[in-house]
C-alpha cells in the first residue's frame, strides 16, 4: 500500500496568494490550522473553496481527509471571510503600544497569543477623569417635591413620601425606562457603610506557584483560576453617546453613499455627566476621525495610521479624547427612497461574536481610573456605536459596551467568534500552551429555574451593555457644523487633502475661524507635506478655536508660517493673492437633502453627493 504523498495547495486571497505543504492523509481540519498560521490570520472565521464561484466548499472536518475530496499537488484553493471577519494583522500602532493590554492589534479580533503562565498585567496609576471627581463629590440622592395629597407636613418638613431616593432605585429607574444603574450609582450601592476592592476577572493561571511544574505537566487549586459563571452586567459605565450635530454623521456616511463600502472610525470628544441619569456619564462625540482602511461592501481591514500620534496630541490640545469607535454595516434597500436593509434585531444579532471581541479589545485598550480598584482601573468608558437599518428602514445609530467580563475573556484570549452563527461566540478548548477554565452562563429551564450552561457556543447578547445613542438637533457645537473639508483618509478622487482643497475650504467658509474649527483641517495643517505646522505653531490658533475667539483666529491668520502655507495654496489652486480687502467669503448653496452648505463651485453635496441641479 502507497504511503502518504506530499502536496503543496496554494490558498488564494484578498491579501495574495500563499503556499501551504500538506500530504494527502491530512485531514481537512490540519489545513484550516496550517493556512491559519501561514496567512497569519486573527481567527478561524475563514471558509476555502475550490472555485471562485464559492460553489465547492472544503469543509473543515477531523475524520475527511484530502485525499477523499481528490485534492492533487498544484490545487488553488480560494479563502473568503464569514461574518464579516477581519482576519488580516495589521501593525500595531504606535498609540495602541503605549496603552496595550493584550496582544491583539487594532484590527485582531482573534485570541491572544500569549500563554497561560504569563506575568499579569501591570496598570500604571492612572488619574481619574474630571467627570468622576465631579461625580465623587455629588450625593447622587434623587430630589422629590412635596406631594400635597400625601405629605402632612410643613414646606420645611420631610417624610418617607418625599425624602430623596437613593441613585439605584429600582421604581425610578423604572418609570424613567433606564435600564442600566449608572457605574457610580452602582459604586455607591455596594459600598455604602463597607470598603470595597474591584479586581477584573481573569482567566489565567497565576504565577510563581513552587508546588508543581508549569502548565501543562502540572496545576493547583491555589493556582488555578476559577470557573467562571458569566452574569449580565447590571451597571454601565456610559449611559449616553451624544453626537454633536447631524453633519458629523451625514459626513461619516457619505463614503458608505459614495461607494456602497463600509466604514470605520474613531469617535473624538469628552466625558461628562448626563443630566437624566442619577451619577450618570454621557460620551459628547465633537469629531468623527476615519483611520486608514481598506473595505467592501462585506469587510473592513484597519491599516497602520501614520498620524496617530499628531492626531492624539492635537486632541489633547483641545481638550478631546478618543472615546469610542464606530462602524457601518448598511444595505440599500430603495436607492430612491433613501431606505436600507433591516440586518440587526431581536431574530439575528445586535453585535456580532466578531465586533463584540472587537469592541471588547477596544475596552481593553482605554481601562477607566478607579479609586477602588485594586489595580488602579476597574472598566472602561469606550463606548461602540453600530449604523445600521431599523424597523422602519431608516439608519439608525445604536450603541453599546460589552460587558467587564467579555473584556476579560478577550484580554485573556479565550473568546474567539463561531464560523456559521455571527450571535455565538466559542470559548477556547485548554491547551498545552494555554489553560481555560470551564465558563457558564446561567439560563433558564422549562421550570422557570436558573441552570449553569456550557459556554462554550455562548450567545454574545449575553455579554452587552445597551447605550442609548442620540444626535444633537441644537446648532450649537464643539467644531463647525458645515465644515467642507475632505476627511482624512479618503481614497476618493474628489475627496483628497490637497493645497486646492485647503483654500477652496476656506474660501467657502464664512469665517476664517469657522474655517479652521474642523479636526480634519488642523489634523492636515500639522501633517501636510508641504509645510508642516508644529504643534507650538499651531497653539495659538487651538487656543482661538476652543474658546471662539475669532480676532485671535485672524491674528494667528497673519503669522509668517500660515502666511506662506496660505499662498501655496493660492498657487495650487491658480489664483493670485487677492486684495486685504477681498471678501473671504464665496456663495453658498444649501442641499435639500441633507441641508448641507456647499461651495459655489461644487456641481453636487459634498455630503450626500445629491446633485445641484436637484437643490431648491
Amino acid at each position: 500500500m502507497a504511503g502518504p504523498k506530499k502536496m503543496t495547495l496554494r490558498v488564494q486571497s484578498a491579501e495574495g496568494t500563499v503556499r501551504v505543504d500538506m500530504v494527502d492523509s491530512d485531514v481537512t481540519a490540519q489545513l484550516f490550522e496550517r493556512v491559519h498560521d501561514e496567512m497569519n490570520l486573527s481567527s478561524f472565521a475563514f471558509a476555502l473553496f475550490r472555485d471562485r464561484a464559492r460553489r465547492e466548499e472544503v469543509v473543515s472536518s477531523k475524520s475527511r481527509r484530502l485525499r477523499d475530496l481528490g485534492l492533487q499537488h498544484g490545487d488553488m484553493l480560494y479563502l473568503t471571510p464569514v461574518n464579516g471577519a477581519v482576519l488580516f494583522e495589521q501593525p500595531t500602532t504606535s498609540a495602541e503600544t503605549t496603552n496595550k493590554q493584550s496582544a491583539t492589534t487594532v484590527v485582531q479580533a482573534g485570541p491572544s497569543t500569549s500563554t497561560s503562565n504569563a506575568a499579569p498585567r501591570t496598570v500604571a496609576p492612572v488619574p481619574e477623569d474630571d467627570v468622576d471627581l465631579l461625580l465623587f463629590q455629588s450625593s447622587g440622592n434623587i430630589q422629590r417635591q412635596r406631594d400635597e395629597k400625601l405629605c402632612r407636613h410643613n414646606s420645611k418638613g420631610c417624610c418617607v413620601h418625599c425624602s430623596p431616593l437613593e441613585p439605584w432605585d429600582e421604581n425610578y429607574l423604572r418609570e424613567h425606562n433606564i435600564k442600566h444603574i449608572s457605574f457610580h450609582s452602582y459604586l455607591r450601592k455596594i459600598t455604602s457603610g463597607k470598603f470595597i476592592s474591584l479586581e477584573e476577572l481573569s482567566c489565567k493561571i497565576k504565577p510563581g506557584c513552587k508546588e508543581h511544574p508549569p502548565w501543562p505537566r502540572g496545576i493547583c487549586s491555589a493556582c488555578q483560576p476559577s470557573a467562571v459563571t458569566l452574569n449580565r452586567q447590571v451597571y454601565r459605565h456610559v449611559d449616553n453617546v451624544l453626537v454633536e450635530h447631524p453633519a458629523l454623521v451625514e459626513r461619516f456616511l457619505a463614503y458608505w453613499r459614495a461607494t456602497g463600502h463600509q466604514r470605520i472610525a474613531f469617535l473624538y470628544g469628552r466625558y461628562e455627566s448626563h443630566p437624566d441619569v442619577p451619577l450618570g456619564i454621557r460620551a459628547r462625540v465633537t469629531a468623527i476621525y476615519e483611520p486608514p482602511q481598506t473595505g467592501s461592501r462585506d469587510l473592513v481591514v484597519l491599516q497602520t495610521d501614520p498620524k496617530e500620534q499628531v492626531l492624539e496630541e492635537l486632541a489633547k490640545r483641545l481638550g478631546l479624547r478618543r472615546v469610542g469607535w464606530i462602524f457601518t454595516d448598511l444595505l440599500p434597500d430603495d436607492v430612491a427612497k433613501g431606505t436600507v436593509k433591516q440586518i440587526r434585531g431581536v431574530d439575528t444579532h445586535f453585535l456580532s461574536a466578531q465586533e463584540c471581541i472587537m469592541a471588547g479589545h477596544y475596552q481593553n485598550l482605554h481601562p477607566n481610573a478607579c479609586r477602588y480598584a485594586a489595580s488602579g482601573t476597574f472598566g472602561s468608558k469606550f463606548v461602540t456605536v453600530c449604523v445600521t437599518g431599523d424597523q422602519q428602514q431608516q439608519v439608525v445609530l445604536e450603541g453599546y459596551q460589552v460587558s467587564g467580563q467579555c473584556a476579560a475573556l478577550v484580554r485573556d484570549g479565550i473568546l474567539l467568534p463561531t464560523r456559521d452563527a455571527p450571535d455565538l461566540g466559542y470559548i477556547r478548548d485548554s491547551s498545552d500552551a494555554q489553560y481555560v477554565p470551564d465558563v457558564y452562563y446561567k439560563e433558564r429551564d422549562v421550570y422557570g429555574n436558573e441552570v449553569g450552561v456550557s459556554a462554550k457556543r455562548l450567545p454574545v447578547a449575553y455579554l452587552l451593555v445597551d447605550v442609548p445613542c442620540g444626535v444633537a438637533s441644537a446648532a450649537s457645537s464643539t467644531f463647525a457644523p458645515t465644515a467642507a473639508f475632505p476627511p482624512a483618509n479618503r481614497p476618493l478622487h474628489d475627496q483628497l487633502q490637497t493645497l486646492r482643497a485647503l483654500h477652496d475650504h476656506i474660501q467657502a467658509a464664512p469665517s476664517f475661524l469657522e474655517a479652521m474649527s474642523d479636526l480634519h483641517v488642523l489634523l492636515y495643517l500639522a501633517t501636510n507635506e508641504a509645510l508642516p505646522l508644529s504643534m507650538e505653531t499651531l497653539q495659538p490658533l487651538l487656543d482661538a478655536v476652543a474658546s471662539c475667539d475669532a480676532s485671535a483666529a485672524s491674528a494667528w491668520r497673519a503669522t509668517p508660517q500660515f502666511a506662506t502655507l496660505e499662498h501655496l495654496c493660492f498657487a495650487a489652486a491658480d489664483h493670485e493673492p487677492p486684495p486685504a480687502d477681498a471678501p473671504n467669503a464665496q456663495a453658498l448653496w444649501t442641499c435639500p437633502l441633507c441641508t448641507f452648505h456647499n461651495a459655489a463651485r461644487r456641481d453636487a453635496c459634498e455630503m450626500c453627493a445629491m446633485p445641484r441641479n436637484n437643490a431648491m
